[in-house]
């Protein structure tokens, strides 16, 4: 399949998805500064999904710019993406409305680690459908620096089940910002 053609596909559902997440936060109950601060909770998580769903999209537009086609098992593998990063608005939204909650702190944290697989899947069936890329070749693809941020989540979910409901929360934001610097440096090169 030409590349430009999933691209496009991808990205309409990537604008889909943020334009539901952002109008799933709902507005101040009042025109202060106070009332903004109370929705700190809403605003973190937004960002946070934000940025994961940016970073896929940033990733695969460098990816699919350097190759002219995938086959279908990359197609499968970003359409099951697809699927999970779909479902970020809603539990990004239970855990705005219940950063406390365990089983809101699990689900967001298993979002963003089945996400980050399908990911790490995607782009080694990339490297996989194009054998003679020099580009991809020339990418550092070690699968230590694409786990990372799976390892960060990892101990968020330690945190949360033992000492600080929260953990899962605060370490997806350490792992995407992490996860956007392996990014660049795996479709930018060294």
């Amino acid at each position: 399949m030409q590349t430009n053609r999933f691209e496009t596909f991808l990205d309409a559902i990537l604008a889909i998805v943020i334009t539901v997440l952002i109008l799933k936060i709902s507005q101040p109950a009042e025109p202060t500064l106070s009332a903004v601060w109370d929705m700190r909770v809403s605003y973190l998580a937004y960002f946070i999904s934000f940025l994961i769903i940016f970073n896929v999209w940033y990733n695969n537009h460098n990816l699919f710019q350097k190759i002219d086609e995938i086959d279908n098992t990359v197609v499968w593998i970003c359409g099951a993406m697809t699927f999970f990063i779909s479902l970020i608005p809603y539990f990004t939204m239970w855990i705005a409305r219940n950063v406390y909650s365990i089983p809101a702190e699990t689900m967001f944290g298993l979002i963003f680690v089945i996400t980050n697989i399908l990911h790490i899947l995607s782009i080694k069936a990339v490297h996989r459908s194009n054998p003679y890329n020099e580009y991809l070749e020339e990418c550092d693809c070690s699968l230590i620096w694409q786990i990372l941020p799976i390892i960060i989540i990892l101990i968020g979910f330690v945190l949360t089940y033992t000492i600080y409901v929260p953990g899962i929360y605060f370490s997806c934001l350490i792992a995407i910002i992490i996860w956007i610097f392996i990014g660049w440096r795996i479709t930018h090169g060294n």
